[in-house]
């Protein structure tokens, strides 16, 4: 066992609130730990500061060596052992071998072309590359994106048998519950250490947050009744002042002395009670807060806006979906399920006209048809979130309200897009498809680098608009509660 001390942790970014101030841990090498919070509270950022990736102020002390997935790959183009051998040198083909068998995962993928891998065959290579070195402590960011479930099944009891610690992050909540046994959250104001898995830590989340609304409660009728005591002795003191200027036949002597003496009672009276009221609003307990989202769905005469007959998609030497038929009615929710590779993506750029394969069948929209689209692959967005907007020609300032609904904080709105984590990244797409005038709406993995909070957020919104989705998504709580329609491709 080796452990991880971190003393008076303090890390902020240029111009931005500190993510860290004066923080301190003491984590075990042994522990599978839960790494959680919302997005943008730091958890990549801690990861690149315990790889030494960052400067930050103070101490971290361990003398683990961390290996980060997901990394970078030298050449997609490349066969994918030749991207790990020249990675890790040191590296042998039996391991990785290995680690993929264990992963229940053809080795003839190290044979191929990086980039003609899945998104979820390339996750099982890379968690394979990485638990096949000696000596590294992993570290884990959202490995459960773009894996469907039952890539995710595979990697929770690969991971769940692993004797040996690492730390992880992902949003869905039912894979962490099968692998970790400690948990660290990065809440508003603190870092939460507790053992046990996500749910453990949910329910006692649960617990405390209903205690600070139930003091919160009692302590704003407080606050609310000592600024009405307080404004009533301020009203007594005027009006004897205002009864000695007004009052020309009174005797200004005793009126002067009893207007000095309210006056001396209410200055007084004011400092107690303002300081009551500070203190009880330093007592206040800030609560994660969840708020509605909205969605600019158009009307539409249409009862069926996409209609697909007898499709089929092929990549030369690779076919993928065949002989596929749906339709998605107006208010309907057709969910797209399978597993990694079947061609769910490439339906997307078939629909929308930029498929590069071959494809056979029928697709048919509706006439004048607004779509708008969450993509799985976003990173060239970029700029500043007001030319982002205009250049997506939605309204920038329902744009930040999406935004801030969706939790990201005021000050991030200065940062270019590219420089934002991932799930910031992330609320940007989805926000600006949540903005833009639509009949329909496809969304490709919605819930990627999205926190539970935000997913909740998009399950109440679908579960009341109900408008027109066809949706690739592998999270099954989500699809539980807004699929109207499955389709196995």
């Amino acid at each position: 066992m080796e452990p991880i001390t971190i003393n008076n942790l303090t890390f902020a970014y240029p111009g931005q609130a500190p993510l860290f101030k004066d923080c301190n841990l003491n984590l075990s090498s042994n522990w599978k730990l839960g790494l959680l919070g919302r997005n943008g509270r730091g958890k990549t950022t801690l990861f690149k500061i315990l790889q030494n990736r960052l400067d930050y102020r103070d101490q971290v002390q361990t003398n683990l060596k961390f290996g980060y997935y997901p990394f970078d790959v030298a050449d997609p183009d490349d066969f994918v052992w030749n991207n790990l051998s020249n990675m890790v040198p040191q590296l042998e083909q039996w391991q990785v071998e290995r680690e993929l068998n264990l992963m229940q995962t053809d080795a003839a993928l190290l044979w191929q072309p990086f980039n003609t891998l899945s998104g979820g065959e390339q996750t099982r290579v890379m968690l394979a590359c990485l638990f096949a070195q000696e000596g590294i402590f992993p570290l884990l960011d959202e490995p459960t994106n773009h894996l469907d479930q039952a890539g995710r099944s595979l990697i929770a009891q690969y991971l769940k048998q692993k004797k040996s610690g690492f730390i992880i992050t992902s949003h869905d909540q039912i894979f962490l519950d099968e692998i970790i046994d400690h948990t660290l959250v990065i809440e508003q104001h603190q870092l939460v250490l507790a053992k046990g898995n996500y749910s453990n830590y949910f329910a006692q989340k649960q617990q405390r947050d209903n205690t600070a609304i139930s003091t919160n409660e009692q302590l704003l009728k407080d606050i609310h009744h000592l600024k009405q005591v307080r404004q009533t002795k301020q009203q007594w003191a005027q009006q004897a002042e205002n009864e000695k200027k007004n009052n020309s036949h009174a005797d200004k002597g005793f009126i002067s002395a009893k207007a000095a003496k309210m006056m001396k009672k209410s200055t007084i009276m004011k400092g107690r009670l303002d300081k009551a009221i500070e203190d009880r609003q330093g007592l206040l307990q800030e609560v994660e807060k969840v708020v509605p989202l909205t969605i600019n769905l158009q009307p539409t005469h249409h009862q069926t806006l996409l209609s697909i007959d007898k499709l089929s998609l092929i990549f030369p030497g690779h076919p993928l979906c065949s002989n596929l038929s749906l339709k998605v009615a107006n208010h309907e929710q057709v969910i797209l399920c399978g597993n990694n590779g079947n061609g769910k993506s490439s339906l997307f750029h078939a629909i929308l006209g930029d498929f590069n394969g071959t494809q056979d069948g029928q697709i048919t929209i509706g006439s004048n048809i607004k779509i708008s689209v969450v993509r799985q692959n976003y990173l060239y967005n970029h700029g500043s979130l007001q030319n982002f907007a205009k250049n997506s020609k939605i309204d920038y300032d329902t744009f930040l309200n999406l935004l801030r609904k969706l939790g990201m904080a005021r000050s991030t709105f200065n940062v270019p897009i590219e420089q934002m984590s991932m799930g910031q990244q992330k609320k940007v797409e989805l926000a600006r498809s949540l903005a833009q005038p639509a009949h329909l709406y496809l969304w490709d993995e919605p819930l990627n680098y999205l926190d539970t909070y935000n997913q909740e957020q998009i399950i109440k919104l679908i579960q009341e608009v109900r408008p027109p989705m066809l949706i690739i998504e592998h999270d099954k709580h989500f699809i539980d509660h807004v699929a109207t329609q499955k389709i196995q491709i």
